[in-house]
Formats: structure tokens, sequence, C-alpha cells
């Protein structure tokens, strides 16, 4: 359930081959800059063009003259980035996207269709195909002792030895207005999870997260 496979259909990402030599879609999140770099030389530059140092854009995209862009980051055809967006780096933004106002983005890989539309913060993160991230949501990515982050399920603990890790939220996943994903979240694909929930560890696939004692199987 915590396997890169079992959370992403990697055929909706451009760094789907890459994210497949990962066991764990968080042994990425260290890697995402060196993969910009591999992905940049593969670029089609008749279809990309390069508007700021190391920022690369589909000539599909849409792009507010007031967004702030910083590379290395890729952003891909027929996305959106939005007034006052910050990408900070190492991002990857896929095929018909939303990047919403006031929204930042950093050290993250946003699949396919995958949508972050309103002042939301994604950090050391991957969405998966069709993510939705509701109206204030917040992936937080450092615990406040500034430990290792570590992955719960129940009683097991995962260490991922990463001191920066947001969470990892899978395909069709959505994310409640004002909920806040806790370091070392993994949402399975087709959950929801409710407004203005707290979420930590692990939600099953096909899941409706509403409170830590109450998760319960899609019907």
């Amino acid at each position: 359930m915590y396997k890169t496979k079992s959370l992403f259909d990697l055929n909706n990402s451009i760094a789907g081959e890459y994210l497949e030599k990962y066991e764990y879609p968080w042994e990425a999140l260290p890697e995402i800059k060196n993969i910009i770099r591999e992905l940049i030389e593969k670029l089609d530059k008749n279809e990309y063009e390069e508007v700021k140092k190391d920022v690369w854009v589909h000539k599909t995209a849409k792009i507010h003259p007031t967004a702030d862009l910083n590379g290395p980051a890729i952003i891909g055809p027929e996305s959106e980035v939005r007034p006052s967006a910050y990408i900070r780096g190492n991002a990857i933004i896929g095929k018909g996207c939303v990047i919403g106002n006031s929204c930042e983005v950093k050290n993250a890989i946003i699949f396919d269709k995958s949508q972050v539309p309103h002042f939301n913060y994604v950090g050391d993160a991957i969405l998966g195909y069709h993510a939705h991230m509701g109206a204030g949501s917040i992936i937080s990515n450092l615990k406040s002792d500034g430990k290792d982050v570590t992955i719960r399920d129940g009683e097991v603990k995962i260490e991922t030895h990463l001191r920066k890790f947001g969470a990892i939220i899978g395909d069709n996943a959505e994310i409640g207005c004002n909920s806040v994903l806790n370091p070392g979240t993994v949402i399975g694909k087709n959950s929801n999870v409710y407004p203005l929930a707290r979420v930590r560890g692990l939600v099953p696939e096909n899941s409706i997260y509403k409170d830590e004692d109450n998760v319960v199987e899609k019907k």
C-alpha cells in the first residue's frame, strides 16, 4: 500500500520512468532536482521554452505575469499557473495541472491533471494523477523538533531518514478544504479527506478520512 506502483499509474507523469526505480515514493524526494535536470535534456525544445534559467514551460501552458517561477522546474502542456503562485524550484508540474493563486510549490512532483488551486502549500511531496487539494489545505513538511520523519501505520513505524518529507497523495485522491497533512502522511489512491481534518500516517486507498478515529471504507 505504501509502494510507488500501488499509489500511482506512472504513465501519467513525465517523471514516471524515474519514479519506477523507487520501491517507495518518498525515496525519490531527495533526487527530484537530478530527475528534472535529466528530463530537461530530453524535452522537445520545439514544444518547450526556457522562460528563465532552468525553468522550462510548454508553449501551451498559461503562466500569469505575477507568478514567480524558479528553477529547476518543468511545467507541462495545458497547465495553468495563476496569479501570485510561487514555484520555489525542484518542481515537476504535469499536463493539464492547476497551480492556483498564492500557492507555493517546492521540491514536488505533480502528476497530470492534478490541481492545487487555492492558497495551498505543497513541499517535499508527490501528488498523483487527478489529485485535488481543496482551498487552504496545507502539506506540512518539517516536524517541530526537526527530527527525521517517520510514517505511522497503527503501531508500525517506517523510518524514512528524511528530515523534510511532506505527503504522498495517490491518484484521484481528494483533500478537503483547510485540512493539514502532517509530515510523513500517505493518502491512498481514490481516497477522500474531510475538510478541516488533521492527518498523520497512512490513509488506505478507497477510504474516507473523517478524523483520526473515523476512517471508513468507500462503498
